[in-house]
């Protein structure tokens, strides 16, 4: 008899799906039955206002938490209320904006709004607390703990030995590492650091190596090992197909860890295509709604903004033009998203002159060019508000990596492999690297590279709050020693 061929099913395995829903379904009930509980107090009984906002505050909140990976994060107890905490204003701010938009911020309690935001975080994080405690009992009494052996010994050993030793959800003890052979030992040294030395743990601890390879059968049966976590380079691949069926007659569960973490990963990803697992070491973070969340913030707020800076525009307009002769406006080729060339906007700082035939030479410290009005204008930032039309029209955004004059993205990726890994995203008037301090002329090779690696970090971790986090940390960056 042939059985039928059944569809394969998903490769990505979620973990934790009980009781992510939960305590999402704990958190929902926390926060609308404090709601609830308010109203009461406050407006007597739920009226129809009322129950259209705590309908938007859910869907903000399942929204955002998802964004967030609020229950997928295995992180520690502060990090993950902080996470929480960012989602959950999020949720809110998307409930003021719908309110801001629709007019009727009037018809609300601010004292209400302000206790369920206060209270609502509040009970939240105490739930998660009393979780997380409960949960780890449970595992510690209920379910004794499985004995793990690390395959490797290098830096990607080492932070998932740090990993699975802190994690009480896994339940795991991990009795050692195994040392490679010696030409897989020497690659797998050869591991970058970024990812291994930023850890919840401070300075990762040395492995525990208490045997070769070639001894790995042997201590599984010594120490009633169920689960081994091969944590080696991509080019030693071959060391599991060796030992892997050896270990499935063991019935000894293999996880495999490829160390990718030796390049440069930009908005790395793991997910499946055709029932294929696919490893995204390199991608775009603006893809499906994602894009869309970005789009609607700088057309939303890159209208508001331009309403309020209008009669500043037209003020330094007219300076410009008293005190020196030429455009008020200048223009330039800059590489901007996906590496396509545009036109940016700013206001001219400089006195009209011939520049040398392709070269472009960064303005410097006490710079003869620049004119009186220019002077001001380059301190203050304000020379580059013009680019909200750039943001308007789809070109730039609010934030992101500022956009470098073509012949300087020619000049600094000779020195630096990974620069224009920095065009994966939207240029932006304000970014990370810029509210950091690192801005104005880069002479030394370095502090450019300090700049891309900012970048960088911005599209491996963006959000809506890192941009609204950035734009308010523009406020207090507009002017300083690098401002010329």
């Amino acid at each position: 008899m042939v059985l039928p061929k059944r569809p394969p099913r998903s490769i990505l395995k979620r973990r934790g799906s009980i009781s992510t829903a939960v305590q999402t379904v704990l958190d929902l009930v926390a926060v609308l039955g404090l709601a609830l509980l308010l109203i009461r107090q406050q407006v007597g009984g739920l009226t129809a206002d009322y129950s259209m906002m705590l309908l938007l505050l859910a869907i903000g909140m399942l929204f955002a938490y998802d964004q967030f990976g609020v229950y997928r994060s295995n992180s520690s107890f502060t990090r993950k209320a902080l996470t929480h905490f960012k989602a959950w204003s999020l949720a809110f701010g998307f409930l003021l904006v719908v309110g801001f938009a629709t007019k009727q911020t009037d018809t609300f309690s601010r004292l209400l709004l302000g206790q369920l935001y206060v209270g609502g975080y509040l009970l939240q994080v105490l739930l998660q607390y009393l979780s997380r405690q409960a949960q780890t009992r449970v595992m510690r009494h209920a379910v004794p703990a499985e004995n793990v052996l690390i395959v490797g010994t290098g830096k990607l050993a080492r932070y998932l030995q740090n990993k699975v030793s802190g994690n009480p959800w896994l339940n795991q003890h991990v009795v050692g590492c195994l040392q490679l052979p010696s030409a897989a030992q020497s690659r797998s040294g050869k591991t970058g650091a970024s990812l291994y030395e930023t850890s919840d743990f401070g300075t990762l601890k040395e492995p525990n190596i208490i045997g070769p390879l070639d001894e790995m059968l042997a201590i599984i049966d010594r120490h009633d090992v169920r689960t081994v976590y091969f944590a080696i380079p991509l080019g030693e691949s071959d060391l599991i197909e060796d030992m892997y069926f050896q270990l499935l007659d063991r019935q000894v569960a293999v996880h495999w860890v490829p160390d990718i973490f030796s390049l440069l990963l930009v908005n790395h990803s793991v997910r499946e295509i055709a029932g294929l697992p696919v490893l995204t070491l390199s991608e775009t973070p603006l893809t499906g709604t994602r894009l869309l969340l970005k789009a609607l913030e700088d057309r939303i707020l890159g209208t508001l903004i331009l309403i309020l800076i209008s009669p500043v525009l037209l003020l330094i307009a007219m300076a410009i033009k008293l005190d020196s002769a030429g455009p008020v406006f200048f223009r330039q080729a800059r590489k901007g998203w996906s590496g396509r060339v545009f036109h940016i906007w700013k206001f001219r700082s400089m006195f009209v002159h011939q520049p040398d035939a392709g070269v472009v030479q960064q303005a410097t410290r006490n710079d003869p060019r620049v004119t009186r009005v220019g002077a001001f204008l380059r301190k203050t930032s304000l020379d580059e508000l013009p680019q909200i039309f750039n943001v308007l029209n789809g070109e730039m955004s609010l934030v992101g990596p500022r956009p470098h004059a073509v012949q300087h993205d020619e000049q600094y990726s000779k020195g630096i492999d990974v620069y224009f890994a920095r065009h994966n995203i939207k240029p932006g008037i304000t970014g990370l690297a810029q509210v950091r301090g690192l801005r104005g002329e880069t002479k030394e090779i370095e502090r450019m590279q300090q700049r891309i690696e900012a970048d960088i970090e911005y599209i491996n971790n963006w959000s809506l709050w890192l941009d609204f986090t950035i734009l308010l940390r523009t406020l207090g960056a507009l002017t300083g020693k690098n401002a010329y």
